[in-house]
């Protein structure tokens, strides 16, 4: 299955609440903070609202 690299690249302070809590909903705290997760529907989702904050790489395993 193929899992996604997310990094946040910025700042989620004075954006919409909505996309602050998608970012601390994928596990992303700080800035150049980087997480693994499952490529799921909902987790594309998540990256689609935050997409001006994050990097997204696909790493096969």
């Amino acid at each position: 299955m193929k899992k996604l690299k997310i990094t946040l690249v910025k700042s989620p302070i004075s954006s919409l609440e909505k996309h602050i809590r998608t970012v601390e909903a994928l596990g992303l705290r700080k800035l150049h903070q980087s997480v693994v997760h499952d490529d799921t529907p909902s987790i594309r989702g998540m990256i689609f609202v935050v997409k001006h904050m994050v990097t997204v790489e696909e790493i096969d395993q």
